[in-house]
């Protein structure tokens, strides 16, 4: 039984170099062997990051130890494995996957390799929106709320802007540059004019932390994904497409007006909800997935190996933050920085002598 499909980059009968078919009934679908390599390495490593941060600490737990807590056998270190660790470290995952995601959607559509969350506005316009809830008052429980509506308005506006011509990507990428730029001023006005303990717990969020933060932050990110899992796969299909100019596009029977605000409007979606429950973790929505672009040599960064790198990345950046320093523990958005501006700086030149 066969069907008829149109033509998509990246699907159709002929098997490309370096790809595998994958037959289910009806439908076929080609794989990139390379692809599916690096998700396996990166969820090795992942993995083991995790078993290695749910050891280091004061007290230190052996690795056997945590194995055998995890496993329900019973040790003297449940409660610090279960309750002070596994929380954390599962929403570092759990949120570095999300802005994995995010960033691969807005990445794509924008077809800009600088474009992220925290480049389009996303971000700040949930950082203006806790900010004024840190500072008036508001009661704790109100703070991720307000932080996803201000993620999510600051969206609103940049369609707004950006969506003329269709969402060309570099009208979308200036429209979300201006829109950071407007709610980043707002915030710093909110900051000086408010009292100086609300002030720096609002410069805490800002900077994203997962301190005090674990199962319901989780389980928030999940869920979201959970929601959104069919999306994601036909995203992940979508992507393909990205690469074609509209005219392209329309002659093999797309949409790409649609498709692009399809994308982009998921990905600001997962973005917010993450940098409501985490704050404003800065860099890895744009790093991961131009990692996992390279990683697995491809045109389009890949949305599964996207995720597992962004999840590897905040893992990491989240152990590094509470070991370094220790007992000194450094918000996880200090480390991600870190990574994140050398990396920037990198793209720039990089995309300099190119231009040249």
């Amino acid at each position: 039984m066969t069907t008829t499909q149109r033509p998509v980059p990246g699907v159709g009968r002929a098997r490309l170099p370096g790809r595998s078919l994958l037959r289910v009934g009806p439908v076929s679908l080609q794989i990139r062997r390379r692809a599916v390599l690096v998700a396996a390495v990166l969820t090795v490593l992942l993995l083991l990051a995790m078993l290695l941060s749910l050891s280091l600490g004061t007290p230190y737990v052996a690795p056997a130890d945590v194995l055998r807590a995890l496993s329900g056998a019973g040790t003297p270190y449940d409660l610090v494995v279960f309750d002070l660790r596994l929380p954390r470290i599962v929403l570092a995952a759990v949120a570095g996957a999300a802005f994995g995601v995010a960033g691969t959607l807005i990445q794509s559509v924008a077809r800009n390799p600088l474009a992220s969350p925290d480049i389009i506005g996303v971000t700040q316009g949930a950082g203006l929106a806790a900010t004024v809830a840190l500072t008036s008052g508001a009661a704790a429980v109100l703070v991720a709320p307000s932080a996803l509506v201000g993620g999510l308005l600051a969206a609103l506006l940049l369609f707004a802007v950006g969506a003329r011509h269709g969402l060309a990507a570099q009208r979308f990428v200036l429209a979300g540059v201006a829109v950071a730029f407007a709610f980043r001023a707002l915030t710093e006005v909110v900051m000086l004019t408010a009292d100086p303990i609300d002030g720096l717990r609002a410069q805490i969020w800002l900077i994203g932390t997962l301190a005090g933060k674990g199962w319901t932050e989780a389980a928030w990110i999940a869920g979201t994904l959970l929601v959104l899992l069919p999306v994601l796969a036909w995203a992940g299909w979508a992507l393909n497409s990205t690469a074609l100019d509209d005219d392209t596009a329309r002659g093999v029977g797309l949409r790409p007006v649609a498709r692009r605000i399809g994308l982009a409007g998921t990905g600001v979606l997962v973005a917010a909800m993450v940098t409501a429950q985490v704050g404003a973790v800065d860099f890895v929505a744009l790093v991961a997935p131009q990692l996992a672009r390279r990683l697995v040599r491809a045109e389009r960064p890949p949305l599964v190996c996207a995720a597992l790198l962004g999840a590897l990345l905040l893992v990491l950046a989240d152990l590094v933050g509470r070991r370094l320093f220790a007992p000194i523990q450094l918000p996880a958005g200090v480390l991600t920085a870190a990574i994140g501006g050398p990396y920037l700086i990198f793209l720039l030149l990089r995309g300099r002598r190119q231009s040249s």
